[in-house]
């Protein structure tokens, strides 16, 4: 009997995250700031879409036509459901790589996108889907691929290995994935009490125990408990992608290219000092101990002139998307965490502080006059970006059917957040994808569209919901018991959300 897994975790759904890197409106911020220009994407694929939550966002934000798979039959079927009842046009199916990526019916797609799964899968399934990006992929067109890392996670392979095995031999008795997953954590917790010589050579280990420990048990079943996993080397990838005919672009994660946030200066000369872009990333990944690549490669890559990419970049539209109190000047990148500079970062956040969308071309003129740099405003923007204060803009914003398809898709997911925290995203034509709408926020714009005007009236109708449920809000790790206990922290959340969300979701055109 064929085992139609392949060695992957399928008795336990995916997490319902929404992977922004897949978003191809924000391509060309980090694409361009690498000297190469983004091709217009009119067909998309999603190797693995999990849920298929940000192939939906991303179908509805925009008017590209969106394929994918993923094997797993229950997440395919919530994904389809999703786009069915939204009125979409992305077409999703259940089908393994092989099947999917042989299909004849299949477009040639300017955008691929193969978010986390390159880990957890065989070398079989590997060349399968680098077959797929070479005959599939435009000249010109990028792949997102993301992964983990060696060197980040080297240390990490034999605890992984006896985690897994634990799970398999000593948790025989143990119903259930999640409780074999907390079986085997146990196990681990109970060996790191015994002192063993391995943990105080990789005392990082610990730490890293503690934090698994903490996490979802749907996202560990994924990351950690799969038949195959193989934290791969930039070096290894490289070579694998070569065969597809792409080259690396940039790092799909903003804060990478930033290196004065990341190197020291003795570590960018000597990265510098090498020619070969796959040496100078695997230098890159063991100075920084690299877990986790989130990486744009292009077939066919060209750089662009220095002319072009400055008009390039002053044409790039962006959107605040948090309000000015809650912006701290602050950026965490390897070498820890960092101040930012108040003279270029407060002027920068004053001008986008309307919420109107506006060019760095336009943040150019406004600011020259106080000897700030484009080179300044768009580092900037790479590191506000990062943070989730601004984001860019859709070229497509304007249109009012992807206007409309947000709508349908928002509605539906509002409704489903009456009686489910997991559904966190709602889909922004401003944005070309998907944003962070916590379940109580959608439920008070839920609140709004019913009618109710103030955040008292979105906090009664917000607890008649939860409190039909049984359901009760937590405080400072304690259960709110009364009515009166949790309609009065409601009504605090509900003013902070209309005092600082309910304006950016306006501009964001969600609420």
């Amino acid at each position: 009997m064929t085992d139609w897994t392949a060695g992957y975790v399928a008795d336990i759904g995916y997490t319902f995250g929404y992977y922004s890197e897949l978003n191809t409106e924000r391509l060309a911020l980090a694409i361009n700031n690498a000297s190469y220009k983004t091709p217009a994407i009119k067909t998309a694929c999603e190797l693995g879409f999990g849920q298929g939550m940000s192939v939906a966002l991303n179908s509805a934000a925009n008017d590209i036509q969106w394929w994918g798979t993923d094997f797993n039959p229950s997440q395919a079927s919530f994904a389809q459901d999703l786009v069915r009842e939204a009125g979409l046009d992305a077409k999703l199916f259940d089908q393994s790589f092989t099947e999917f990526c042989t299909r004849t019916d299949l477009p040639d797609f300017d955008f691929i996108g193969v978010h986390g799964i390159w880990s957890w899968i065989s070398d079989e399934n590997r060349f399968v889907i680098t077959d797929f990006i070479r005959r599939k992929l435009r000249p010109g067109g990028v792949l997102y691929i993301s992964y983990n890392t060696q060197p980040g996670w080297a240390s990490m392979l034999p605890v992984r290995e006896l985690m897994t095995e634990c799970s398999k031999r000593l948790t025989a008795e143990v119903n259930g994935r999640e409780e074999k997953i907390g079986s085997s954590l146990d196990f681990i917790d109970n060996l790191l009490k015994t002192d063993p010589i391995f943990f105080k050579a990789n005392p990082e280990i610990a730490d890293r125990i503690n934090k698994i420990k903490e996490q979802n048990r749907r996202y560990l079943a994924h990351e950690y408990f799969n038949r195959d996993w193989a934290p791969m080397s930039f070096l290894k990838i490289s070579d694998w992608l070569d065969t597809a005919k792409i080259s690396w672009a940039c790092s799909a994660h903003y804060l990478d290219s930033i290196d004065v946030l990341n190197l020291t200066e003795v570590q960018q000369t000597f990265k510098n000092n090498f020619q070969d872009v796959a040496l100078q990333q695997a230098l890159r990944d063991f100075f920084v101990n690299q877990q986790f690549r989130r990486d744009y490669w292009i077939k066919g890559a060209r750089k662009i002139s220095a002319y072009e990419q400055v008009e390039l970049v002053r044409s790039q539209k962006i959107l605040l998307t948090q309000s000015g109190s809650e912006i701290t000047l602050k950026a965490s990148g390897a070498l820890g965490e960092a101040s930012l500079q108040e003279q270029v970062y407060l002027p920068y956040i004053e001008a986008l502080s309307t919420y109107n969308v506006t060019t760095l071309g336009q943040i150019e003129e406004l600011l020259v006059k106080r000897g700030i740099t484009l080179g300044q405003i768009l580092q900037a923007t790479l590191v506000l970006a990062s943070t989730g204060a601004i984001t860019p803009v859709s070229k497509r914003a304007d249109d009012e059917s992807i206007q409309s398809s947000c709508k349908r898709l928002n509605d539906v997911l509002i409704k489903q957040s009456r009686s489910s925290p997991d559904l966190a995203f709602l889909a922004s034509p401003i944005a070309g994808g998907g944003i962070s709408v916590p379940r109580f926020h959608q439920l008070f714009l839920l609140a709004r569209q019913q009618g109710q005007k103030t955040p008292e009236q979105w906090a009664k109708f917000t607890w008649d919901i939860l409190s039909a449920q049984g359901q009760r809000l937590i405080k400072d790790g304690k259960t709110l018991e009364t009515s009166e206990e949790n309609l009065t922290e409601l009504t605090a959340q509900a003013k902070e959300f209309a005092d600082k969300r309910l304006g950016v979701l306006q501009a964001l055109q969600i609420a």
